[in-house]
């Protein structure tokens, strides 16, 4: 499975088997965090085999969020700001692609979860920005509705927008968001120089939901192709 494919097939997916991740996969997955730390200064973190994150007390075993099954997450830790929560996105979403295409499921949760003593460890300053269940689902998920295209654009009507950004445009589209808002919109002047923006929410999160619509943005239009505004 291609990038490209990962993205039409990734959903979120709250239920999970017990089945276990191989060790080949684990191991791809322990190269890509630790690519995306080097590359990011993020501090994102491997759990593996921890159910307490989704059960909100051990005595009750209420699950949280309607999780079930969840043992094996990421810790997208790292420092304050706008900045690193982009980041956040940016590079998470790298890693719920390739896990997508290793035949993985996975789910972006910023707030129905609990943070366990011991289960990871914090550097001073960072906090936990969101995590990320990952393993075998129950099922694949399902599609949300699907906005237009034209919602994520900025452009003058008349101005002929290149094949490549368009295809940025349809992979935007497929990105997962903070209850779905997609609260972002790209732009293109000078040919090939392309800005991405956050609009406003009452939520929040848009920064984070910004990083990993850019993702998708490169893998549909070719990072090859274009460069983002400084």
């Amino acid at each position: 499975m291609t990038l490209q494919e990962a993205i039409k097939a990734r959903h979120s997916v709250r239920r999970y088997t017990d089945k276990p991740v191989e060790k080949e996969k684990m191991d791809a997955i322990r190269k890509a965090v630790a690519e995306a730390n080097a590359a990011s200064g993020l501090n994102i973190q491997i759990v593996i085999n921890e159910p307490k994150a989704f059960i909100a007390s051990n005595f009750l075993h209420i699950e949280y969020g309607s999780f079930h099954g969840v043992r094996n997450y990421l810790v997208m830790a790292g420092g304050s700001g706008t900045e690193v929560k982009e980041k956040v996105g940016y590079y998470g979403e790298g890693i719920v692609l390739l896990m997508q295409t290793l035949g993985l499921n996975s789910c972006w949760v910023g707030l129905t979860y609990r943070e366990v003593f011991g289960a990871f460890k914090l550097r001073p300053g960072e906090r936990v920005h969101c995590v990320i269940p990952f393993g075998y689902g129950e099922n694949e998920g399902v599609q949300h509705n699907l906005r237009s295209p034209a919602q994520f654009i900025e452009a003058d009507a008349h101005l002929h927008l290149p094949d490549w950004f368009l295809e940025g445009i349809n992979a935007v589209v497929l990105a997962p968001s903070a209850v779905n808002q997609q609260k972002y919109a790209f732009s293109i002047e000078d040919g090939n120089v392309v800005s991405a923006r956050t609009k406003f929410s009452l939520i929040g999160y848009t920064a984070m939901d910004l990083g990993i619509a850019k993702r998708h943005f490169e893998i549909g239009a070719g990072p090859e192709n274009f460069t983002w505004k400084k």
